[in-house]
């Protein structure tokens, strides 16, 4: 299970995953840039999922449209007590929290305002940096010196988070304040891609991949490769400076230019026309089409009672089939695709996702059917093997679920 966002050359990709053993994805994410959000829940179905949720949607409605640190973190800090609330009045369950990691990226600042063990990293002159600090029983033990981080990668209670939102109304995030340079780049990530892939991978997937969306698919595939054993979500964001300045200045000069030189309406009248044909044929969006991704050229909605979108092809991807975030938003709003060939292979990515979580549920039938027909009883997991050691706990407690007493991540 898998949400992606695309936009093609563009400056920023994100994906998330449900992994290879849980059942439910409880990460959440916000791409709106200068805004990017990662959260992790906690506490199982019905709970981790709906407090992340609460979360980035509190962060998003209250965070500021620029780079401010005090800001951002009041933002935190209010998705903290809608969560607490939300508990309260029946929504989700008591106990459910999450990890949230958010950043605002403008220009060449940087500003993060952290709870939990979701992580931001940068990547400055090709090598990769740990920003921020785990709210992590590891974390302490680490810089306590009685473990190193490679027996932490291991360690029975390496899931055991100090800090989370949605625990305690008086919860703070750490906040960090950078400045960041042209060409660097911005990771955010919950601890599914940390606690599965070294950073010297990550590192190295980060360097060879320019396109930030295919790294963010790179960056979930090996830690799917890798186990899977949790939620992964990551955001990748390039730093693009002031290049975007320029480029709006140098835009609103050449406009001023133009309309002084332009002394007939009929050619305002034109150029304009020939601007918004050009937008809309190089733009796409997908929608529902009786409950089929449909993909459009064009924008969605009209001018002057004429439609500015026309349809390319009905695509044999069922709406249903979707994972529910993807679902919900194709229904609503739509999903915007800067072409059609960009929309296209978003909806081969829907397919890939589709062909695979199928092709692990009838894996999962075939093994439970194989277990009850066998003769001679099935035997227990072997402890000492590690294909077998997976995590057998209750996925709807979830490996986070205690972390809202400071017991789990």
């Amino acid at each position: 299970m898998s949400r992606a966002s695309r936009k093609a050359n563009s400056s920023f990709g994100s994906r998330t995953d449900v992994g290879c053993v849980r059942e439910h994805n409880e990460d959440s994410l916000v791409v709106a840039p200068p805004l990017y959000v990662v959260c992790d829940g906690m506490g199982g179905h019905a709970a981790g999922e709906v407090a992340s949720e609460i979360a980035v949607n509190v962060i998003a409605e209250r965070a500021p449209r620029h780079p401010d640190a005090e800001a951002l973190g009041q933002a935190v800090e209010e998705a903290n007590l809608a969560i607490i609330r939300g508990a309260r009045e029946g929504v989700g369950r008591e106990g459910m929290g999450t990890t949230c990691t958010a950043a605002l990226l403008e220009n060449e600042r940087l500003v993060i305002a952290q709870v939990g063990d979701s992580r931001a990293y940068l990547l400055h002159q090709g090598r990769l940096q740990q920003l921020t600090r785990d709210h992590s029983l590891m974390a302490d033990l680490i810089e306590a010196g009685q473990i190193t981080p490679a027996e932490a990668r291991v360690h029975p209670q390496r899931s055991v988070i100090t800090r989370a939102l949605g625990s305690d109304p008086r919860t703070v995030p750490d906040l960090f304040e950078i400045n960041v340079e042209t060409g660097d780049r911005l990771l955010l990530c919950s601890d599914g891609l940390s606690g599965m892939v070294e950073d010297d991978q990550i590192e190295a997937i980060m360097n060879r991949t320019a396109d930030p969306q295919r790294c963010a698919a790179q960056l979930v595939n090996e830690a799917v490769a890798n186990g899977g054993y949790d939620n992964v979500t990551v955001v990748v964001a390039d730093v693009t400076g002031f290049a975007e300045v320029r480029q709006r200045k140098m835009a609103r000069r050449t406009k001023a230019t133009a309309i002084m030189l332009v002394v007939l309406l009929a050619l305002i009248v034109a150029g304009a026309v020939g601007v918004f044909n050009l937008f809309t044929s190089n733009a796409a969006f997908l929608a529902d089409d009786e409950g089929k991704v449909a993909i459009y050229q064009g924008v969605q909605g009209d001018v002057f009672g004429l439609s500015t979108a026309q349809l390319v092809e009905v695509t044999d991807v069922s709406v249903d089939d979707l994972q529910p975030g993807t679902a919900n938003r194709l229904r609503a709003d739509g999903i915007k695709a800067d072409s059609v060939e960009g929309a296209r292979e978003l909806v081969q990515d829907y397919r890939d996702e589709i062909e695979e979580r199928r092709q692990r549920e009838a894996g999962e039938v075939a093994g439970a059917a194989a277990a009850a027909g066998a003769d001679d009883g099935s035997a227990a997991p072997d402890a000492s093997d590690p294909a077998s050691a997976v995590n057998y706990a209750d996925p709807a407690a979830g490996d986070d679920a205690a972390a809202a007493t400071g017991e789990g991540a």
